[in-house]
């Protein structure tokens, strides 16, 4: 593999790393507020409850950080596919690369709106915009695989 084609996987670990991160924090804010929950009889946990009665019984702060996570089990997946595709084929160059990095960029911004204060309109933008990467990632990839 080519110097780029190594670099270019660092990003896929960092999206990783970040999402593990995100998955901390939420385990750190959803467990006590599970068991405030539970102690203030807001909560009754039954085998039969559906997502949307246990998330009616936790703060929405809280439920933000088990969205983002959520989120970063969707689009990303894509994301990942696509570096692969350009490291295996040896073709990551600077301008993959600092696609690779600005999507992550984006997405890590994305997270902390998104659990900081849940601005809508600002996920929103920063999510089209990392949209907007991937879909360059995307053709760059389609390009190397199928020609120009």
């Amino acid at each position: 593999m080519s110097s780029f084609s190594t670099q270019i996987l660092g990003p896929i670990v960092g999206l990783n790393l970040w999402t593990l991160v995100m998955e901390g924090w939420m385990y750190a804010t959803r467990i006590p507020a599970t068991i405030r929950a539970q102690e203030t009889g807001k909560l009754k946990m039954r085998p039969d409850m559906t997502k949307e009665e246990y998330n009616s019984a936790l703060p929405a702060n809280v439920r933000w950080k088990a969205d983002n996570y959520n989120h970063l089990m969707e689009q990303p997946l894509q994301f990942y596919a696509i570096v692969l595709v350009i490291a295996q084929l040896g073709r990551g160059n600077k301008i993959d690369l600092g696609l690779a990095w600005a999507y992550v960029g984006v997405r890590v911004a994305h997270s902390l709106v998104q659990c900081l204060s849940n601005k809508v309109p600002t996920r929103f933008g920063l999510f089209v915009t990392s949209s907007g990467v991937l879909a360059a990632l995307t053709v760059r990839a389609a390009i190397a695989v199928f020609g120009a």
